[in-house]
This record gives C-alpha cells, structure tokens and sequence, in this order.
C-alpha cells in the first residue's frame, strides 16, 4: 500500500493547490507541462537551501525541481519552542514542506541524523553511516533523474564550513559518476535504472570568496550567471517575493525573510559535465516531449493549449487537456510519464473547478476500526462530470455545476501509522532506522488516500485524495489536518530524565492515552538492575477515545543502583507488547502533528550537594535548564525582566541568564546594566551562550567581551581544567576530568576569544587538528559580586542527564 500511495504523493507534491487557481497560475502551469527538465538541489539542513534559486528553476524555467537535504534539522536550535532533538527534527521537516508548496519545488531527505555541529568531513563520516548515505543519494539521483543537480556548498573546501554542509557536497560529486555505474549499488537496479546527470554546479557566492571585493575581481570564466529576479507579471509577484515567503518558513530557526526589489544574480560553477556556451544550464539537454518516445505529438497539442488559454474562461480547455491525458496515459512507463500525468491532471481540476474533499468524522483512529469519511464535492464548468467511485465503492452521481455533493463512506483503517516514519524505531547517533525501506528519503510519512474516479465528458480520471480532518477555529478560521492513524495506546513518562540526587524515592508518572473506543488491561513499568518500584504492575480502563490516566510509581534507587533506561509494556487480552510514546506538535505555520516513537526514559543516579542559594532565571530564546534544576531539588524562579526592579532584583543570590537572551530580548539593550548593578551589589550574574551575530548589543558582561564562532563539537575531546584551586572547580563539587564523560553532541559553542584581563578562563578544550581554545568559562570579580560567561552547552547537557553538567553548574550557581 505505502508504495503506491508514495509515488503519487511524490508526484503531485510539488504541484501548485488545486482548490481556487487563479488564471494566471493555472496559465503557468500549462507552459510547465510543455516543459521536460528537472534539478535536484542538494544541501545538509532545511534552511541551507537556495530559495530563490529552486523557486527560479519551478516558477520561471518550469523545471521539475527538487531540495535533498540529507538531514531533518534535529541538531539545531528552536526559536519557537522548547523542542529540540527529534521533535525539532519533525518541526524543520514540516518547515521544509511548507517552503516547497510556496516555491514550487519538492523535498527529500536522507536516514542521516543531524547530530550536531561538525566542522570537517571526516568527523561527519565517522558518525553517518558513509556507504549508507551515498548509497541513498546515488538512489535518489536514480529515481528522481534529474538533468542537473546543483550543491550549496563547495565539495572542494573540506573544513571551512560546517562538515555535514561540505560533506553534502562531497556525496553529490561523488555520485556523480555512480549513478550511471550498473556496479555500484547493483541493488537498487530492481527499483530504478542507471541515470546519468549532464550537469553539476556548485551555488557559489560571494561568502565563498571572503568578501564581495574578492569576488568580484574573481575569474568567472567557470561560472554561470543566472538573472533570478525575475518578476512575473500574469501572476503579479517576483521571484524574489516568492523566495522570501518561502524561506520565512524556517520560523524556528528565525529565518523570516523580506524579498529584495530588482535585479538579482546567482552564480552557479560547473564542476561535472559539459560547460553551456551560455549562460543556460540546459542548453544542448532535450527538454521537449521529443525526449519520449512519442512524446512529439503531445508537444504539439500542449503548445496549442497554450495558444488557446482563455484567462476569462479557463474551463473552455478541458476537452483539449482530456486529450493531452489521454496521449500521456498511452505512453510507455517512465518518471516522466507520471510526472506529467499528475500535471494534467491537477490543471484538469483546476480548469473544472473541481473540488474533491474527503473529511474524517474525527482527527485520528487506529487500525482496525471503522471511521465515517464524508465526500464533499463541487464543480464550476459546464461539462458532464460523474463522480464514478471512492475506493472501489460506486457512486455513479452527476455532479452539476457549483451545486455541492455530499456523500458518506466507511473505510476500515489499516495497520499503518501515520507518525513520522524515521522515528518508529531507535536509530543510531548518526543515521534512522528505518525499517520501511520503501519510505527512505521521503519527505513525511505518506497520509491516508482514498481513489475517486471521477469521468469528465467520458473520460475516466482517476484522483488520490488525502482525508483530512477539518475544524473552524474562531481565530484562524478553517483548520485543515491530515487524518492520523496512531497507536491504540500512548504512554509519555512526565519527563525523558529522572535525576536522582540522593537515595529518596521519587515519584514517576505515566500519562497512559487511549486513542481507540476503549482499553482495558495492565501496565507494567520495567526498570534496571538496582532500583525499586513499588507495584510495577496497575490496572488501566479507559471508556473513551482520547481519554488518559495518570499512573504514579515510586521508584527508589538502591546502593547498587545504576543509571539506565525504564519503559512501560501492556498486558491485553493474554499478550504482551511494547508501547510508544505519542507526543503532539501542534504550531499555526505547521500541520498538527502526532509524533509516536519508543516510550522510555533514563533513570539518572547522581552524587550531588545543593548549594544554598536564591536562584533566578531570565529565559531567552527558549532551554529546559530552569527545569531540570528544580527537578534535581533546587528553587528556582523566572524573573520577567520587563518588570523587574533593581531592589526585587537584589532578593537574589544567583541569576542565570538563557540561552540568546541578548540575542532575542530587546529589553537588554538597556537593562543590562540592571544585572551589572546587580553583580557588583554582591550578587553572582551567569550568562549563557549567545550568538556572535544580532546581538541586542555588544554588553553582555561589565567587562568588554568579544563572542566568536568558536565551538567544540567533539563531545569527547578532551578537557583541560586551568585553574583546578578556582572555586569554581572545588566547591561544593571538586571538578576533574571525569566530569566531562558521557556529554551529548557538544563540549560548546560560540566561546568567548577575546576578553578583559579581569576575566579568569577556567576550561582549555579543542577539536582534533585545532589549538586550545580557553573561551567556553570566563569568571570575574565585580564589585562584591561576580560575572560568568559560558559556553558551555549546558542547555543540552541537563536535558540528557550529564552528571558533571550538573555538578559543574551547581558550582558556578554557589559562588558568591
């Protein structure tokens, strides 16, 4: 089932909407059927790409155009949100969708995890599984078959930007040549043919060389120069603005974007094939319907459609696109063959005015239940249209112009999940487990579609329609979702980390869900060697769906204890099986999303001192660090710093600063003297990392401080401490070596690289093959209190349990 639903969600996913064309887009269309080119834009992230650029090869070229991101973005930040990890991972996917709907393009992706900064290749390969990933590129290029693939990044430049980027470029190159290599990946030659690419350019700018001065003195015999600031007048918008809307989809990594006014240049360098005598990347590549075998003749008939497009009355085309389908349907099998049938078809409901909806009763179900699905139905022109069937089941009902169809269907859901496919399983720490190889590379996992077969003046056309789930909400109005098929049950522990601080018991809780009509059986709560629980086994009954009950276990760590894992089983109906979690992502720019993954969480044993002290915390861009130091038995308040006094201010001992507080807080740009003020009362201010760039301003700290770029992504390098008898590393944990085991991703990021004399480094640490850099922990004395600027990624580190995290971040709250 997922196999062929795929393929033609993979088809019509970079088409234009259907519902509500305007003429012009539909005109545009039409000129992109007579079209036979496609490009494959290859980077590492969502967010690397070129917008302008794939909007440019969609909108003006009419190409078939594609963005492979190797990776779903789950390393990044969140400037939205506190969700990081995998659950940013489904948000920047989503983000990636929602760019590609506006410029045009479609989206793929890899099983690599985005794991982190990485600052050379080799770091990148050592994590991702090389010959799984290239393997995976060499198949993409293969069944997308694209006439040129462009990268972002310089696959000759290893080390100067981030690794995962160049490593995007190395993989693409070196593809290149594979793709039409019948030994490489032989395989894969059951599911598609060997391709050969004409063209690879690398999407170079003036970045690459240095500066714009250096860049235009540069040699661009190599280069191509691409006019990218095209404005189209039938539809009334630039490439530029269509550019900006798109990459302002990337909202949690703030990249919210203005469309610049005029002319605007891209240079692309050839770097594989052939260099064009001009300035078109598919010059001398046949991108006519003479490129399949009897494809002459339908070139023939579109460029009649489009000499006859009437803007006023777009319907008058349809007997000639039912023809065009028709020619195209004869054709032998190819990717272009289905590609242009998903065209014809969306222009076809374009020009009826044809609306096809399939509206659950609900938003979710799970497999093995019945769920009334509703057809609504309208058409605007003036032929005999029938809708056939759905799924299989007759209908045989006129559908008379702009007269609403309404008809009620039952669907027996099948045992298919719709949460992210790449999450079901536990992967590795660079790359998915993916066990539906079918579904590896594509962008979501594919939603519930039923077939309509609708007849348009005899013809037979048959429509994928995806069911959704609509309500009107009395802000945003109608909110469309895609139906979910989930799990019978959801079990999410109240916290993926419990800390344990001492001996004390402390109390679990388990949110058990039920999505289906009911459940009725035990839970069990299995744990490591060492630990205790009282009653591991409870009893659970719930009536309704959607319904939850909260279980509370004690769970107490003995002498022996030992950190490790704890995950829930369910005992039904004489069997036993393992349970997933189900967690909901629910944003206005974003689809709601279920995201279901293995239900587990860590039991932590730590050997930590509380120092006794008054704690405030000024969130920023977004941490969990204020939680998980309550979770661990410390107070901690959040100060609003918009309201603040001096004096309220003062009540504190300590005051930690989030993460790009002075990047997002704009309040700082004054109110920083408050925490200075503050400090030199007696108080102890630490601020955590903030970006070098679009700082609220340049004082972060009473002492000049210059943040840099520095960062140390090796999680396991080492760390050498400078000033072991500093208070710092003494009191109320003595600090060692070993308290930098066990870290997730990173040492740290944007290190302070130059600073006052005042200013005391504590840490030395580097990346393999660099120098020692001593910015990641400066303190200093101010009046009669002290200043702390850090690096470290402790907003990552607390989340996973870090045992010398925590100390190391106790200590720095007990100075005085």
């Amino acid at each position: 089932m997922w196999k062929k639903i795929l393929c033609i969600s993979l088809a019509l996913s970079c088409l234009f909407s259907l519902q509500a064309q305007d003429a012009g887009s539909i005109y545009r269309q039409l000129e992109k059927l007579n079209f036979l080119g496609s490009m494959l834009y290859v980077a590492a992230h969502p967010d690397d790409e070129n917008t302008a650029l794939i909007s440019h090869f969609s909108n003006h070229v009419h190409a078939h155009s594609a963005y492979l991101s190797l990776t779903r973005g789950d390393g990044g930040q969140n400037l939205i949100g506190t969700e990081l990890r995998e659950l940013l991972g489904v948000i920047r996917t989503n983000e990636l969708i929602q760019a590609r709907k506006i410029d045009g393009g479609q989206q793929f992706f890899s099983s690599a995890i985005d794991f982190g900064y990485s600052k050379h290749p080799k770091e990148t390969l050592n994590i991702w599984d090389k010959e799984q990933i290239l393997g995976e590129v060499v198949y993409r290029i293969r069944a997308f078959q694209p006439d040129i693939i462009i990268h972002r990044f310089d696959h000759r430049t290893p080390g100067r930007t981030h690794g995962h980027h160049t490593t995007s470029a190395l993989l693409s190159h070196q593809a290149f040549d594979l793709t039409n290599d019948k030994k490489s990946y032989p395989e894969q030659l059951e599911k598609v043919a060997p391709w050969q690419v004409k063209r690879q350019f690398f999407n170079t700018s003036w970045w690459f060389y240095g500066s714009r001065e250096r860049f235009e003195q540069a040699d661009k015999t190599n280069l191509l120069a691409l006019e990218i600031g095209n404005y189209d007048p039938i539809r009334g918008r630039s490439n530029s603005e269509i550019a900006a809307a798109s990459r302002s989809s990337h909202k949690s990594q703030g990249f919210g974007s203005s469309p610049s006014l005029g002319s605007r240049t891209e240079y692309i360098e050839l770097v594989n094939g052939k260099r064009p005598a001009s300035n078109d990347p598919f010059e001398g590549i046949n991108t006519t319907w003479s490129r399949l075998k009897g494809g002459e003749k339908i070139g023939d008939m579109v460029e009649k459609a489009i000499a006859d497009f009437d803007f006023q009355h777009p319907k008058k085309l349809l007997p000639q696109l039912l023809e065009i389908h028709q020619a195209i349907a004869a054709l032998s099998p190819s990717v272009w063959k289905d590609r242009k049938l998903a065209e014809t078809k969306a222009l076809i409901k374009a020009c009826a005015g044809l609306a096809l909806q399939l509206n659950a009763e609900r938003a979710y179900g799970v497999a093995g239940e019945t769920v009334s699905i509703k057809l609504a139905a309208v058409q605007q022109s003036d032929a005999s249209i029938e809708v056939k069937q759905i799924n299989g089941k007759a209908l045989e009902v006129a559908l008379l112009p702009n007269t609403a169809l309404n008809r009620s269907l039952s669907y027996l859901l099948k045992d298919d999940l719709s949460s992210p496919y790449w999450l079901l399983k536990k992967g590795s720490l660079g790359t998915f487990r993916i066990e539906d190889k079918e579904l590896i590379g594509a962008p979501e996992t594919p939603p519930l579609q039923l077939e309509v077969e609708v007849n348009i003046d005899g013809t037979p056309i048959r429509f994928m329609e995806t069911v959704n789930y609509r309500i009107n909400d009395p802000v945003r109005g109608e909110v469309v979702t895609p139906f979910y098929t989930l799990p019978a049950l959801g079990i999410n522990f109240d916290k993926a980390v419990h800390l344990y601080a001492n001996d004390t018991a402390q109390q679990v809780r388990l949110e058990v869900t039920n999505y289906g009509a009911s459940f009725s059986g035990e839970i069990e709560l299995c744990y490591p060697n060492g630990w205790k629980v009282e009653q591991a086994k409870r009893k659970v009954n719930l009536n309704q769906r959607g319904s939850a009950q909260f279980l509370t276990f004690e769970v107490q760590p003995t002498a022996n204890a030992k950190s490790g894992l704890m995950g829930p089983l369910v005992h039904q109906n004489g069997e036993t099986k393992n349970v997933f979690s189900v967690q909901r992502i629910d944003y206005d720019h974003i689809p709601k999303q279920y995201v279901a993954q293995p239900s587990e969480a860590k039991l932590v044993r730590l050997n930590l001192s509380l120092p006794q002290k008054k704690v405030g915390y000024i969130m920023g861009a977004g941490d969990l660090v204020k939680e998980n130091l309550e979770a661990i038995g410390l107070a901690v308040t959040t100060i609003d710093l918009e309201r603040v006094t001096q004096e309220e201010l003062n009540e504190y001992d300590t005051v930690l600063v989030g993460i790009r507080a002075f990047n997002v807080l704009e309040s700082l740009q004054y109110k920083n003297q408050l925490l200075f003020n503050f400090a030199e009362q007696g108080g102890n201010l630490i601020v955590q990392y903030n970006t070098s760039r679009r700082l609220q301003t340049k004082e972060i700290l009473p002492y000049p401080i210059q943040l840099s770029r520095d960062r140390v992504t090796d999680e396991t390098s080492r760390v050498r401490i400078l000033e072991p008898q500093h208070p710092a590393m003494q009191y109320p944990h003595q600090i060692t070596a070993q308290d930098f085991d066990g870290w997730v991703q990173e040492r740290g990021l944007y290190f302070a690289n130059n600073w006052d004399p005042k200013y005391t480094p504590l840490l030395g640490m580097n990346d393999a093959g660099e120098s020692e850099k001593f910015g990641s922990l400066l303190v200093a004395k101010h009046g009669e209190g002290t200043v702390i600027y850090t690096g470290l990624s402790f907003f990552r580190e607390l989340p996973a349990g870090v045992p010398g995290a925590y100390r190391l971040l106790l200590n720095l709250i007990a100075l005085d």
